[in-house]
């Protein structure tokens, strides 16, 4: 069953990243996959926002990556999940992983720009060790479509902050992003994770900030 092969597979450990610094950078890729979107075509982008600060540390590097990302001319469609009305799915199963969803709200107005995306980010700060509630209430709502975005190619991207300073706290959310992705077939081509910032606007002005520019900017 679909859903048993969801669980198995969440199980799944991907590669670590590379350390830098106060911060986690993986290496960006592009991928050489015969669906990739080769570099210099405009793609669709959906970026993800966690964060119920508007002026918050990872909404500033999303708003970095969406620079980046509009100066080579793709398109981005933001979402910010803290300041929607997206209620968490039910576990009705009504939706058969693939259909209409009982819920009626602001999730309609991602739904189809998911099903489209070339390109999904997701840009969160670290909440009591994992993705803020806000983040996690969406994507538990992938579910209803999960038959047209799962083995369909996609890129990925992963924004995060958090306050503290030890790398491995950042660990969790790291494998909870791959795992994800692992499942349903997308390539990450880069993650920006920046350590040692608590208020708000910390980031602005350091080199995570740039890199996100720069991710997005080298799509």
């Amino acid at each position: 069953m679909e859903r048993r092969d969801f669980l198995r597979k969440s199980l799944l450990a991907v590669a670590g990243s590379a350390v830098l610094g106060g911060g986690i950078m993986s290496a960006m890729k592009i991928g050489n996959n015969d669906e990739t979107t080769k570099k210099g075509k405009n793609m669709k982008i959906v970026v993800l926002t966690g964060s119920p600060r508007r002026n918050g540390n990872s909404a500033h590097l999303a708003e970095q990556f969406i620079k980046g990302a509009e100066e080579q001319g793709h398109e981005v469609f933001r979402f910010d999940c803290a300041f929607k009305q997206v209620a968490p799915c039910r576990a009705c199963n009504r939706c058969g992983m693939n259909g209409a969803c009982i819920l009626n709200d602001d999730f309609n107005e991602l739904r189809p720009r998911l099903i489209e995306a070339d390109m999904v980010v997701f840009a969160m700060p670290m909440y009591y060790f994992g993705m803020s509630a806000q983040m996690k209430r969406v994507i538990d709502r992938f579910y209803a479509i999960n038959g047209q975005i799962k083995g369909r190619y996609k890129k990925a991207a992963f924004l995060m902050t958090y306050a503290d300073t030890e790398p491995a706290e950042a660990q969790p959310m790291l494998l909870h992003y791959r795992t994800l992705l692992h499942y349903l077939g997308w390539e990450s081509v880069g993650e920006v994770v920046v350590s040692g910032v608590w208020t708000a606007g910390s980031v602005k002005n350091t080199s995570y900030a740039d890199q996100a520019y720069r991710l997005g900017k080298g799509l």
